[in-house]
């Protein structure tokens, strides 16, 4: 099958228009908050996406429309170029403030280091990717001292990242019968609300933005200051983790906010059907839907068992401490909410234990529900995988003409669904590790050896999970050879690995590196 390169570059400059009317949108945010230098950079940024995607989307107008490999290869394609190019704003604005061309009624403010680091154009590359990945890990070093504009910025991207820019171009630019079912399928979607893929993606909108305000009504209520609530009901409900301060929802030294943070995060591990569902009335689906039921069930295990490892370390204070952290931490790995209220590393030096910090690289790996805005493996996989393996290893004790079938929910799988699905399954298992394997050698061949082994596997873990808890490594002083690989490795993870492995073909073949 033929590459139809045209029906890519069209979709890839109508992704890009939707990613200029988001920079659009972020002048707005950055006059509100009399931060009139940046607006400038905005406006540049604006036009150079939204004039490249113009570009691509009339040169191929008149493409076909885009089947599955072109889907394929146009979100491996679009996902890397809104994480290169999202990264305009901190680039200029940087630059802005270092150079100071305006007049004082600009209100350009002094530099500062975190600001300083964004003037190298792979620090705003690796926090563009990680916000429109909802990943969270960042290269400002202090929150606080970024402009309100650009923490808007990187909550914008993650909010927006969280059910996917592709998904947002079907909402606003896609029509019936335009290949729109093959492009959300690509972002690793399937399962649909209503039988037309556009009033599909228009109905997650609105669940998403209905769960975004309940988020800050929530937050405001619990004490967040509504700043700090609308930035973190973006970000949490998009399981980004993206903060305006340096210790994260530990910031604000509050039970009662991290308490409240938590059914945020989980909302945004339940897939989008399911909201529907129980939005319409249908709450058994809570415990009904098989995804949803071992949500609940692995938050709940890994949360006593973290809380038992902490305990028996005597690492903190209190049994309610101890409890709050562990269901904090274990939610936020496992969600890939990536919000922090501990520390868990501090680069060289062990903070928490090697057992606790494996426990949530295990969250981070499995995730949890296929259809919501979490990464990860996601819990529907893991399930095929084990029940899958159980059943291959029955299928020896019985005769080879026995019908049968594995039960996965409500769902009755016969024998080519089973192999079929188990194969899927374990091909992105294979896939994810190996990549996870290749980002942690680059890992330890650049960085100090100094730091733990697992701690490194926690970072790794931490960007192709797309989650955002890091251990004390990831930051502007990192090697680039580093940096580089994490953004790969947060790309893959946000794709799904499949993706990226059709892109990788594509281009293998295209050079004739095959023979």
């Amino acid at each position: 099958m033929r590459l139809q390169y045209p029906t890519v570059g069209r979709d890839l400059g109508r992704i890009l228009q939707v990613v200029s009317l988001m920079l659009l949108v972020s002048i707005l945010v950055a006059a509100i908050n009399g931060e009139f230098y940046a607006a400038p950079a905005f406006v540049i940024s604006a036009v150079v996406v939204g004039g490249l995607g113009i570009a691509l989307a009339r040169q191929f107008r008149a493409a076909p429309d885009s089947g599955k490999l072109e889907a394929m290869v146009t979100a491996a394609t679009a996902w890397g170029a809104v994480g290169v190019l999202g990264g305009l704003p901190f680039l200029l604005i940087a630059w802005t403030i270092a150079l100071d061309p305006y007049p004082t009624w600009m209100n350009t403010p002094p530099t500062t280091e975190t600001v300083a680091a964004f003037r190298h154009p792979l620090n705003g590359i690796f926090e563009s990717t990680s916000g429109f990945t909802s990943t969270g890990l960042t290269m400002a070093a202090v929150e606080e001292d970024l402009p309100r504009s650009l923490q808007w910025w990187r909550s914008f991207t993650e909010w927006i990242g969280g059910v996917g820019v592709i998904v947002l171009t079907v909402a606003v630019l896609a029509r019936p019968g335009s290949g729109s079912l093959t492009l959300y399928e690509s972002e690793a979607r399937s399962e649909k609300i209503h039988p037309s893929v556009v009033s599909t993606v228009t109905e997650i909108w609105k669940i998403y933005l209905g769960i975004t305000v309940a988020g800050i009504l929530l937050f405001v209520a619990a004490g967040m200051p509504l700043w700090g609530a609308i930035n973190h009901a973006m970000t949490g409900i998009s399981t980004g983790g993206f903060s305006i301060h340096a210790d994260s929802i530990g910031y604000y030294g509050s039970p009662l906010i991290e308490y409240a943070v938590v059914p945020v995060m989980v909302a945004g591990s339940i897939a989008f059907p399911i909201h529907y569902l129980i939005l319409k009335g249908e709450v058994r689906n809570f415990y009904a839907d098989i995804q949803t039921r071992w949500v609940f069930i692995w938050f709940t295990a890994g949360t006593i068992v973290l809380t038992a490892l902490l305990s028996a370390n005597g690492q903190y204070d209190t049994i309610e401490e101890t409890f709050r952290i562990a269901l904090f931490q274990f939610v936020s790995a496992t969600s890939n909410a990536g919000f922090g209220t501990t520390t868990i590393g501090s680069g060289t030096e062990r903070v928490w234990t090697a057992g606790t910090t494996l426990l949530l690289c295990l969250g981070m790996l499995t995730g949890a529900a296929a259809g919501s805005t979490v990464g990860g493996l996601k819990l529907i996989r893991v399930l095929i995988l084990l029940k899958g393996t159980v059943w291959q290893i029955r299928s020896v004790f019985v005769p080879n003409s026995a019908v049968r079938h594995l039960q996965l929910g409500k769902r009755t799988l016969n024998q080519n669904q089973v192999e079929r699905e188990y194969t899927e399954a374990a091909v992105v298992f294979v896939l994810w590790v190996l990549f996870l394997m290749v980002g942690v050698a680059v890992f330890l061949w650049s960085v100090s050896p100094a730091y733990p082994v697992e701690y490194v596997i926690f970072e790794v873990m931490s960007a192709q999970s797309t989650v955002g808890l890091d251990a004390g490594i990831t930051g502007p002083d990192m090697p680039d050879a580093a940096k580089a690989m994490l953004i790969f490795n947060m790309w893959v993870g946000r794709l799904e690995i499949i993706p990226v492995a059709v892109l990788l073909g594509t281009v293998f073949q295209r050079l004739d590196l095959y023979a």
